[in-house]
């Protein structure tokens, strides 16, 4: 492909796109392919002789869009969001136009330099003190893949420190500690470093949020026991409830352990830090006081495009420390100097992409005010449809909600002979709300919405994130679970009388 060949792909690619955007919300939310499709469209091998490009964009159209799950759909309230915005597609097609790995600031400077500025004004967008800020020569930012990765960074550098302050710790003793409600990233990074992972059982009671008391004796605990816990992960916004850990608690306990390592995870609700009147919620004084680094996604419900994760470390040379590796053919006279930053040395890998432009580009056009009134939009389309569920008698929210997101589920009809505290109770909720998801998941065209469990009961959750989704979508999906569930207490109700 020459430059006028690409230049006409490139316009009919911008056409097609534009396209889909303006049919998004006609399309099936959920792909309705079924597994195999694409295995079986597809030739066993590569073509032995090159095809003509107009060909293969219309097998994306035909083949590849079918197979699609519409993430930005407005009537997408499943996981949690995933952005796509204008702003962000064009910064990942420039990005791409320039070939570079970034490993180093020799690599590309801009590069590198921009990853700096932009995760600098992420910092202050979302209230970070200076410590945490690239500026400050201490701490810094670095854009990440995933919170998973982050945290798999971060529990290195978290055991390089805890193995230097103390060379008698064996391995096998180490252990990380999450509560039941962490995600799944905890676990993952217990697997790929080899180390042990505590789960730490949070409370119903306590809105599913870890308490200092809990962590304290558990630490003791582990001490008694010759195990030696060297990273605290905790959350603000879990992914089945929205719920954040008491991050003031953890952070004064976690003063008589100074080698222990504190990370806040706050994947999903982190860029709601946007809007002061949501600090206080999120704990934004303690994050500042206590953590010693602190993630949240942009590419979730912060406008950027997958993936584009901000990981913020207070002291950047436990990063470098731990992951420094700079073989003769790496080293510049501008990192033997001391006078850049190679962000090879915050992160797993050696190449990385050029992430940061797109960033750039969205908080560009955007603006803290236009940022500001997307997160505040979804927290008000959550807070109407919170009402629609306390306004029915047939369901209820398990969880207080959590700024875009509400944990719902059917009530037992009444007539129902159980007590509702009692086992059969619940197992007869679980049975029910089971049977509402699957009956709901059979309209995925319309509608995704997703289940979880919060300590044995099942429940329905409603996230909201997606840049079009607007009151009308609520309601429309508050109307289809509404019917859903008149069918599934109506098959209930007919089965437990027969």
């Amino acid at each position: 492909m020459d430059i006028e060949a690409f230049r006409k792909a490139g316009y009919q690619a911008i056409d097609r796109i534009c396209d889909y955007y303006a049919s998004l919300q006609e399309r099936p939310v959920v792909s309705q392919v079924q597994p195999g499709y694409l295995i079986d469209a597809l030739p066993s091998t590569a073509p032995e002789r090159g095809e003509q490009f107009d060909s293969i964009a219309d097998d994306f159209q035909k083949l590849i869009l079918p197979g699609i799950t519409h993430w930005q759909h407005p009537n997408f309230f499943a996981y949690f969001p995933t952005a796509s915005t204008f702003e962000g597609l064009l910064g990942d097609l420039y990005s791409s136009s320039v070939a570079n790995p970034t490993f180093s600031w020799l690599a590309s400077p801009a590069c590198t330099e921009l990853e700096q500025v932009v995760m600098d004004w992420g910092a202050k967008l979302f209230g970070l003190g200076d410590h945490f800020q690239n500026k400050s020569g201490v701490g810094g930012g670095v854009i990440q893949t995933t919170a998973s990765e982050g945290l798999i960074v971060i529990c290195v550098a978290a055991r390089a420190r805890y193995l230097r302050e103390h060379p008698d710790a064996k391995l096998e003793d180490l252990v990380i500690y999450t509560t039941t409600q962490t995600h799944s990233l905890g676990v993952k990074a217990g697997l790929v470093l080899g180390l042990k992972v505590r789960a730490l059982e949070v409370k119903k009671e306590n809105e599913y949020g870890l308490r200092g008391e809990e962590l304290h004796a558990a630490v003791e605990e582990d001490h008694a026991r010759g195990r030696r816990p060297f990273i605290v992960v905790a959350t603000v916004g879990t992914t089945n409830s929205g719920a954040i850990d008491y991050i003031e608690e953890l952070g004064e306990v976690l003063k008589g352990y100074p080698s222990i390592w504190y990370h806040v995870d706050a994947a999903w609700a982190g860029v709601a830090l946007a809007c002061p009147e949501f600090r206080p919620l999120e704990k934004l004084d303690a994050i500042n006081q206590h953590a010693e680094s602190f993630c949240t996604n942009f590419h979730k419900w912060g406008l950027v495009n997958f993936d584009a994760s901000g990981l913020w470390v207070r002291n950047r040379r436990d990063l470098i420390d731990a992951l420094d590796v700079t073989p003769e053919y790496l080293r510049t006279k501008q990192h033997d100097a001391g006078l850049v930053v190679d962000y090879r040395n915050w992160h797993l890998g050696l190449g990385r992409r050029f992430r940061s432009l797109k960033i750039w580009f969205v908080l560009r056009s955007y603006g803290v005010e236009g940022f500001q009134a997307h997160i505040r939009k979804g927290v008000e389309l959550n807070e109407h449809f919170a009402s629609l569920v306390r306004g029915s008698r047939d369901f209820e929210l398990v969880t207080t909600p959590s700024l875009a997101l509400s944990v719902f589920r059917l009530k037992l009809p009444s007539t129902s002979a159980s007590s509702p505290d009692s086992a059969e109770s619940l197992a007869a909720f679980n049975d029910l709300n089971r049977a509402l998801n699957l009956r709901v998941s059979a309209h995925n065209d319309k509608l995704f919405i997703t289940q979880t469990m919060l300590n044995g009961m099942i429940c329905l959750r409603f996230a909201i994130g997606a840049q079009r989704t607007e009151k009308e979508h609520v309601d429309r999906a508050w109307d289809l679970i509404k019917q859903c569930a008149e069918e599934v207490v109506e098959e209930w109700t007919r089965n437990s009388e027969s």
